[in-house]
């Protein structure tokens, strides 16, 4: 790749699994520029940093792995962000995989987890949910919506930082805002290796939060396909349940008429959530015609 490389890595309490990685990684790419956020850790992640020769950035208190993504990406001076976990799972050898499609034109290409990488088979069956319940929300195939190994254009990914919770969900709301952008994204198998040390995630304290984070991204980014079905699904009730008393007892109830304005009142909040979501977008299409100029 002509383009410089930016590799951003978030970590907390990671210097056993940092002292490994990072050799490996500065050896392979010496040209990329190489940032590691430290999430206030209490071990020697900054040493570990500083022995490879490679920026570091502390916060003063644990923010969170987003905190983290969106401080390295301010930092970066690369035109093409890479973003890796500090805990050895991912390997430097597929950085090459994930840059190569950037010659595809695609503007965020994602190291989208084997089966047989999950930890668990509870773990792998929440993901697979997730990217299917995703994959409604935006309309689009997505492979691996957690993956916190990724790669993506600057320029772009900056244009959603504002967005971007604190917590571990950066990978679903840039994932979803890259789609509704309509920004490319391809995806790459990798296979994860184990990690090194404890998870941060809790599968029962973070697996319902991802639930609602993904509502919740749906509900800004494509509004119509939440509000949508769950309006004709009010209204079909209201029909039925109307068919139902006329035939039987030959009236109109309260029951229908309140499905029935439920029904347009969820309808109407649907289109006025699309046009407040366009507005996310505004300088969007002038940086796509820009690009396509050159």
């Amino acid at each position: 790749m002509e383009s410089k490389i930016s590799v951003i890595i978030p970590a907390k309490n990671e210097a056993p699994a940092l002292s490994n990685f990072l050799p490996k990684l500065t050896k392979m790419f010496p040209d990329f520029e190489v940032i590691v956020v430290d999430d206030g850790s209490t071990d020697n992640t900054v040493e570990i940093c500083k022995e490879n020769n490679v920026n570091v950035y502390s916060h003063a208190i644990n923010m969170g792995n987003g905190a983290a993504i969106k401080t390295g990406a301010r930092l970066a001076s690369g035109e093409i962000l890479v973003f890796m976990d500090a805990d050895g799972q991912h390997d430097p050898e597929d950085i090459p995989r994930l840059l190569s499609k950037f010659k595809d034109n695609f503007e965020m290409v994602v190291g989208a987890r084997k089966s047989e990488s999950q930890a668990t088979i509870f773990r792998s069956f929440a993901n697979r949910f997730y990217n299917f319940f995703a994959s409604i929300m935006t309309g689009f195939r997505i492979e691996d919506l957690t993956s916190g190994f990724r790669a993506a254009r600057a320029r772009h990914f900056r244009k959603f930082l504002y967005l971007l919770p604190n917590g571990f969900s950066y990978p679903t709301t840039i994932t979803m805002a890259f789609f509704r952008a309509g920004f490319p994204i391809s995806y790459v198998p990798i296979k994860a290796g184990k990690r090194i040390g404890k998870s941060h995630i809790s599968i029962v304290r973070d697996g319902f939060k991802f639930l609602i984070i993904i509502v919740k991204v749906g509900a800004l980014f494509s509004p119509m396909r939440l509000f949508l079905p769950i309006s004709f699904t009010m209204f079909f009730l209201g029909l039925s349940y109307y068919t139902y008393t006329f035939f039987n007892y030959h009236r109109f109830t309260n029951m229908s008429a309140l499905l029935f304005i439920s029904s347009i009142m969820i309808f109407l909040i649907g289109i006025l959530s699309e046009q407040v979501s366009a507005l996310h977008y505004k300088g969007v299409e002038e940086d796509q015609r820009r690009v396509k100029r050159f």
